[in-house]
């Protein structure tokens, strides 16, 4: 096992040690300490200062995310004792003026403060862990179940291969996740099903998290044409398996012979604009695209890294086999964080 695994296998077993032993406190001193205080001070909302707010809530809803017993009730009481014991004035019981605490929280606030942990764990990580010196972000898709309850019915419906009353809602989830660190740099959630909750919808709405230079991987369901385009225009490299109905009709007799089961072609625009396209922004889409396309390890993968010279055949078999690795981190952390099953009885759509 290579060191780079031996790591990302201890920072995984360092975070469920944590997790299991961490309250409400430990998340406060996290949240208003040095590395963090000014970001969090920053996005904190206009608030009167009440029994609880929202740093102290957000450590609290935290801490009760991690708990085996998830109920407010848990919560407010723990943080009661931990009052006392530290000879304060020991909150109320009650849940109420928590519970509201929580829904005055801001999703932005805890969106950006995602990205601001991610993006510094992913800048400790070790240069040499990049990929021929460049930073690899991954994308996958997941999904969450939740309580089947009518508010969460109604902004996340179920399969429909599941009768009402047999299933329960189900919240889509695309993380983008450091290749070098299993740090998760942005995440954005959507329904399972609708018009507009598909990964790629959910990924354009973080590709601001991405900066120039990187490169992103990801499976067959990213490999389109708009996608490859936009990240050329951002200065982004993508590598991606090849989906279903285009890796049947590849023929490496076509276009610019690179090597064996390895050559540059020129995609066509598609002629119907999509509707979450302006047509200002379709408009301004060339009508050709280059590529580069290889066979290799069984899969066909689709690059916009075209010179084989820059990158090699081999170094992008390479790279496509650590994949896997946002599967693992994906898993690994809903399993951390008990997220197989949100236990909210209502979730922001």
């Amino acid at each position: 096992m290579n060191r780079r695994r031996q790591s990302i296998i201890h920072q995984q077993q360092k975070a469920q040690r944590h997790s299991s032993n961490t309250d409400a406190y430990a998340f406060f001193n996290l949240l208003t300490g040095p590395d963090l205080f000014d970001r969090v001070d920053s996005l904190l909302p206009c608030h009167r200062e009440r029994q609880f707010p929202p740093t102290e809530t957000l450590s609290m809803f935290m801490a009760q995310a991690l708990s085996a017993d998830r109920s407010c009730q848990k919560a407010v009481n723990d943080m009661a004792v931990k009052q006392m014991l530290g000879g304060l004035r020991p909150c109320s019981t009650h849940t109420g003026g928590y519970c509201r605490a929580r829904q005055r929280l801001p999703v932005e606030m805890v969106s950006r403060l995602l990205r601001s942990t991610g993006s510094m764990i992913s800048a400790y990580s070790a240069k040499a862990w990049r990929w021929m010196g460049r930073p690899v972000k991954l994308v996958d898709g997941t999904t969450v179940s939740m309580p089947d309850t009518a508010a969460n019915q109604t902004a996340y419906p179920q399969s429909r291969g599941q009768k009402p009353g047999l299933g329960f809602p189900i919240c889509r989830m695309v993380g983008l996740i450091c290749l070098s660190s299993g740090a998760v740099l942005d995440a954005a959630l959507g329904r399972f099903r609708g018009k507009g909750r598909d990964e790629q919808t959910l990924l354009r709405s973080m590709l601001d998290t991405l900066d120039s230079g990187d490169v992103l991987m990801g499976d067959a369901y990213y490999a389109t044409y708009f996608l490859l385009y936009e990240l050329q225009r951002r200065g982004i490299d993508g590598v991606f398996e090849q989906y279903g109905a285009r890796r049947r009709s590849t023929d490496f007799e076509l276009g610019k012979h690179l090597g064996a089961c390895d050559h540059l072609i020129a995609l066509e625009k598609p002629r119907n604009r999509p509707s979450w396209m302006s047509q200002a922004y379709f408009e301004k889409v060339p009508e050709k695209l280059e590529i580069r396309e290889l066979k290799t390890g069984g899969k066909i993968l689709v690059t916009t890294l075209l010179c084989p010279n820059q990158t090699p055949k081999a170094a992008l078999k390479a790279l496509y086999k650590d994949r896997w690795h946002v599967e693992l981190d994906l898993r690994n952390l809903k399993s951390t964080m008990g997220l197989e099953m949100s236990s909210c009885k209502t979730l922001v759509a």
